[in-house]
């Protein structure tokens, strides 16, 4: 395998592991009217438990 077949694999690979381990937000990101509604740190946790995390 050359180096450009490996850095496929491993990006493919990282990128999987990445959406893994932080699938609890939802696609957006917490939006600047929910920043206003709950305040920064608030608005952050709120956007992670609106998906229904860890069910």
């Amino acid at each position: 395998m050359d180096k450009k077949e490996v850095k496929q694999i491993a990006d493919k690979e990282v990128k999987k592991h990445e959406k893994s381990m932080h699938k609890g937000m939802k696609a957006g990101g917490p939006t600047s009217l929910d920043r206003m509604k709950y305040g920064r740190n608030l608005s952050r946790a709120m956007n992670q438990k609106s998906t229904g995390r860890g069910r």
